[in-house]
């Protein structure tokens, strides 16, 4: 895995805290130079980073659901960056409950955020690395994109929805130099839900260990693109 991140332009959607945050910092650490968006926090992400010397960090606010501000948003990245190598679709929530109480907001909300989003973002991208002769896309999906659990019909659906629709992507574009992987953690240390984060959470994976795998992903040769990946707690709470 000798393929250098020194220099690569990459954007990280929800980036400001959790799984994103972790991945931006690898990614700075890595030498990379990055944007990265949240709907709120992004300036004060931003400045914090600063401060501890990674200069190369830009961070603005975007709700990746709206077509208009993920336009925006890779505007942004084209005046900081003059380019893009490599995309994360990282922003996500969460809303469990049983399916007679969703709501049609919750339902939209959730398949708005999870799904679509990574699509619009994915087709902003798609355009910029053709055009560059390639680029790498990584969508964060979850192990609940395999498997359903009572309370998770929303949140399920968007994720398995995301993890066709990456596939199919590879599929369209593995040809044109363009790689995707899909990566699908399962219980990570966040306060990402009322499911997780908390007191007593020391068996979950860390958001850290996530940042890695993406890291060690976008090393690989080009010649070798790894589609899918699983990460999973060595030992689950009981």
């Amino acid at each position: 895995m000798s393929t250098t991140l020194e220099g690569k332009r990459a954007l990280v959607t929800g980036g400001t805290r959790g799984i994103g945050r972790a991945i931006v910092e690898r990614l700075l650490a890595a030498g990379a130079r990055v944007a990265f968006c949240g709907r709120s926090e992004a300036d004060w992400a931003e400045e914090e980073l600063r401060a501890r010397g990674f200069t190369q960090a830009y961070a603005t606010s975007c709700d990746v659901s709206i077509p208009e501000q993920v336009e925006e948003l890779f505007r942004f990245a084209d005046a900081k960056l003059g380019g893009l190598d490599i995309l994360v679709n990282n922003a996500g929530i969460g809303i469990f409950k049983p399916t007679a109480e969703l709501t049609i907001e919750d339902w939209r909300r959730t398949i708005d955020i999870n799904l679509s989003g990574s699509f619009y973002c994915s087709r902003a991208a798609l355009e910029r690395m053709r055009l560059a002769g390639g680029g790498y896309i990584l969508n964060l999906s979850s192990l609940a994109g395999k498997n359903p659990f009572a309370g998770g019909a929303a949140y399920n659906a968007s994720k398995f929805g995301l993890n066709g629709f990456s596939e199919a992507m590879m599929l369209d574009h593995r040809q044109e130099e363009i790689r995707v992987t899909y990566i699908m953690p399962g219980s990570v240390d966040t306060n990402f839900s009322p499911r997780t984060g908390g007191k007593g959470a020391d068996w979950k994976i860390a958001p850290e260990d996530v940042a890695d795998m993406v890291l060690a992903v976008l090393r690989m040769p080009v010649r070798t693109l790894v589609s899918r990946v699983e990460i999973r707690p060595s030992k689950p709470g009981k």
